[in-house]
């Protein structure tokens, strides 16, 4: 018998390496390397070169085209793929190679090449398995497909996300995916693009099993040997392999999508439904009807400028490298804003206390808290852990946290207060943020000994739905401390843009003249709803209407009286009977009525009868918007018109489809939107100027 000691127990308790396969002579390619064991299974390991993550250039596909073919001639009894990367399998296709597509028969050409090599891994002689860690999206989950077998770690994620760039999966997943699992949980899952943790992938047929690192080796084998209990079919297969199941179906799903995604706007989800629909009960068909769609979407307009959002996202995300140095967080203001921001660094990680002069409202922050990790994380340890890694703090013992985040009223005095009382107990390198959402700091920064260390941190609404925060700059901000902000943002999963000090910095300075136009749009009788139709009908998420209920009435009002204070931009004068509204309580969604009535589930009750917009509306609406945009860059209050437009599609939710409001200029033409300005300017006065800084961009053009 072999004796337990503390070592031994320690030595099985340590995290484990991640099984690779032999390690014996192996055949080394640029992106993988494939070796075979003494059990005569081959390993196929993927590490793609100068690369944090594996994805599918065309070069890694040719080289896995070869190792598929070395593996026919090796006299193996089984293969098995796996990720050397600690991120996870595939990420999916390379979207830098989508860039700049144009042409959709050269996009066919190389697709019919893909699934060739895709089809030569499917019809392998010997039994395949893929090892699934991390993420398995897009064409990593299709090369997982492809396998006969599917193993998953715990921390595996999986899904289709394609549709978010205006695609559909594109190397075979149309068809494999409703072949194997419930059709209509494959269908959901490649129209909403969302992915399904382990267990939930296991629960759907998707992966044969969930194991822990330390069995990958014992589950490969079974596998390869047959021994592994798979659950494949659905009684559901046989249903849709009917037409008529199809097309009702298929019904139900365009009935669905056209409520999330236009059709004019993004046309992919129905292109899916119509190759199921179409194509469901024959694969050979399916597939030839796949590489033909995809290829088309793939040079449209829409998903260009889709693969353009991803490649800002990914501009941004680059910002937010470094360390931070940041593990414990305190949250000044334990409101809407500051609670969520709160809740979310403690789902992210961190130590997080939070301090308000309301016990009651800590009490109903934690509350929020507990309810968002009850839908959100994954398992109840998790939601435990969050929680406990949530405190209240009722004596000042955040005041030694690595960051201090305020988020009181939108106040100047207020917040200078609170800077007052917090900046002498905070540790020496411990950074000072506000969450302000339009005042300069260079006001907040009064009486600071330490200015070098503050710097703006504005967080948007809802903080767990809006993946951008404005990294607010001054002139005697130090780059380490801007440094460390933009790397907090990446430690809790949020995208940085960086922003100067100035009244409104970007995104709400931009977003204010599309507001206060709606609102003159109501002086002039419009209905509300017909306002917000025609902003929606132009691509936003929500209309200006509902968007000013949802940031609330009362915080938006200080926004403008302090632009109109502060700035020459001409912004039309507040309605009185807006600050009677407010006055009343009615200041949005938080209050249950604003400029909408509001039901018990927090939805607008909008009438159904009302005109439809007319043509110039969205142009009244959208073009103020992107006048400031061009004059926030002529200021400098942003670096570049990627930034802005990176910023303004995260924050707001512009339209995405368009590629962003400078983009959105560009294509729509440069001289266009200074003359329509200036009509505008004729009809309903000089809040239309045409800003200078459009003479610029036309210069570049």
């Amino acid at each position: 018998m072999i004796p337990v000691t503390k070592a031994s127990v320690w030595k099985a308790l340590a995290p484990r390496n991640m099984e690779l396969g032999p390690q014996d002579a192996p055949k080394v390619f640029t992106h993988s390397r494939l070796s075979k064991g003494s059990d005569d299974i081959a390993w196929l390991v993927l590490d793609r070169a100068d690369e944090s993550t594996n994805t599918l250039s065309e070069a890694v596909l040719t080289e896995l085209d070869t190792a598929f073919g070395d593996v026919e001639g090796m006299g193996a009894k089984g293969l098995v793929i796996r990720s050397a990367k600690k991120s996870g399998f595939i990420a999916g296709a390379d979207i830098r190679d989508f860039k700049g597509v144009s042409e959709a028969g050269e996009v066919e050409t190389r697709m019919r090449r893909a699934h060739e090599i895709v089809d030569r891994l499917a019809a392998l002689r010997v039994p395949t398995v893929a090892i699934i860690h991390g993420h398995c999206l897009g064409g990593g989950l299709e090369i997982a497909l492809a396998c006969k077998y599917r193993i998953a770690l715990g921390d595996a994620t999986l899904g289709f996300p394609e549709i978010r760039l205006g695609l559909h999966p594109g190397l075979g997943g149309t068809f494999r995916l409703p072949a194997l699992i419930d059709p209509v949980e494959a269908m959901t899952m490649m129209l909403t693009g969302k992915t399904v943790h382990a267990k939930k992938a296991k629960t759907l047929g998707l992966v044969d099993a969930v194991v822990e690192e330390r069995h990958v080796e014992n589950a490969a084998r079974a596998a390869v040997a047959g021994k592994m209990k798979t659950e494949r079919g659905n009684w559901k297969s046989g249903v849709f392999a009917l037409s008529p199941a199809r097309q009702l179906a298929a019904r139900q799903m365009r009935t669905k999508a056209e409520k999330h995604a236009p059709k004019e706007h993004y046309p992919a989800p129905y292109r899916l439904i119509d190759l199921w629909e179409g194509h469901g009960s024959d694969a050979n068909a399916m597939q030839r009807a796949e590489i033909t769609s995809f290829s088309e979407l793939l040079a449209s307009e829409t998903a260009q400028n889709l693969v353009r959002v991803f490649l800002l996202r990914e501009k941004l995300k680059g910002a937010a490298k470094g360390e931070s140095g940041i593990r414990h967080v305190h949250v000044i203001g334990a409101g809407t804003m500051g609670g969520d921001i709160a809740a979310w660094c403690a789902a992210r990680g961190l130590r997080v206390t939070l301090a308000d002069l309301d016990r009651n409202v800590i009490a109903k922050a934690i509350g929020r808290a507990a309810e968002f990790y009850d839908k959100k994380l994954h398992s109840s340890i998790e939601r435990r852990d969050a929680l406990d890694r949530l405190m209240p703090d009722f004596d000042g013992s955040g005041a030694k946290a690595d960051l201090v985040i305020e988020a009181v009223v939108e106040k100047a005095d207020v917040k200078r207060k609170v800077f007052d009382a917090i900046a002498p107990k905070m540790k020496k390198d411990a950074i000072l943020a506000t969450n302000t959402s339009s005042i300069p700091l260079e006001v907040l920064r009064e009486g600071l000994a330490s200015p070098d260390r503050l710097v703006g941190l504005h967080f948007f609404n809802p903080v767990a739905k809006m993946e951008l925060v404005e990294v607010v700059a001054h002139d005697q901000a130090s780059k380490a401390t801007l440094d460390r902000a933009h790397a907090f943002c990446g430690a809790i999963d949020r995208l940085p843009a960086a922003v100067k000090s100035a009244p409104g910095f970007l995104v709400n300075r931009a977003l204010t003249p599309y507001l206060t136009e709606a609102f003159a749009m109501l002086d002039e009788g419009t209905s509300k709803e017909t306002i917000d139709r025609a902003a929606e009908e132009f691509g936003m998420p929500m209309g200006p209407i509902e968007l000013a209920d949802r940031v609330g009435l009362d915080i938006g009002l200080e926004v403008v009286r302090m632009l109109k204070d502060e700035l020459d931009d001409p912004i039309p004068e507040i309605p009185a009977w807006l600050e009677k509204k407010i006055e009343s309580g009615e200041t949005g969604r938080k209050a249950g009525k604003g400029l909408y009535a509001y039901d018990d589930n927090g939805k607008p009750k909008k009438a159904s009868d009302t005109p439809a917009p007319g043509p110039e509306m969205s142009d009244r609406l959208v073009l103020p918007m992107l006048n400031t945009c061009v004059r926030c860059l002529r200021e400098g209050i942003v670096e570049d018109e990627e930034t802005l437009d990176g910023a303004m599609i995260f924050a707001t939710g512009f339209a995405p489809f368009r590629g962003g409001p400078m983009h959105y200029a560009r294509s729509r033409g440069v001289a266009d939107i200074p003359e329509t300005l200036k009509r505008l300017e004729q009809q309903h006065g000089p809040r239309f100027a045409p800003d200078n800084g459009w003479d610029a961009i036309r210069g570049e053009t």
